[in-house]
């Protein structure tokens, strides 16, 4: 059963095999929509009190990225776009958490990808406690083209929605 209390502070290690990161785009000069994912290799949730003191690490396989088009994702994985080949990791590191005006709560930090780290900023859409265990889904709009991926203008979007549903579990009971 699934509760809505708070979840206890500590350190939940993100379990890689049940989340993952989803996206959508548009391609063909916005005609069409492009949804994916990509694999998360490992990262952690550290839960602080207060809340703004909660601190989230992430690593995605940048090497995992599939939109079931296998043309197009040779291309994005290549030299052209992300060339996964030389920066194989996406990481997001956390700089501060707190809610916007409509009252969501939100994740500011720094994501880095094809080598260039940028701000972003997730929005938490859902979070549930299951015992030991948190789930957490948050949505974040990543700009391409602050990471330097900027080649096939018009072909493939600027900017992608991205999808983060984390589940991770309680390994340590201290404070974060």
């Amino acid at each position: 059963m699934m509760t809505t209390t708070a979840p206890k502070p500590g350190r939940y290690d993100i379990d890689t095999l049940r989340s993952r990161i989803s996206f959508t785009t548009k391609h063909m000069f916005g005609l069409g929509t492009v949804r994916g994912s990509f694999r998360l290799r490992g990262g952690t949730v550290s839960l602080a009190e207060p809340l703004t003191a909660t601190r989230v690490d992430a690593v995605a396989d940048a090497a995992s990225f599939d939109t079931d088009n296998k043309n197009r994702d040779r291309q994005v994985l290549s030299k052209t776009l992300l060339d996964t080949a030389t920066y194989p990791d996406i990481v997001f590191t956390s700089i501060g958490a707190g809610q916007d005006e409509a009252g969501a709560w939100t994740l500011r930090g720094l994501l880095t990808a094809h080598g260039v780290r940028a701000p972003v900023t997730f929005t938490v859409a859902k979070a549930e406690v299951d015992g030991e265990e948190i789930t957490v889904e948050a949505t974040a709009t990543v700009d391409r083209y602050a990471h330097g991926v900027t080649r096939l203008k018009g072909m493939a979007a600027r900017r992608l929605q991205l999808t983060a549903t984390v589940r991770a579990r309680r390994t340590d009971n201290s404070p974060a």
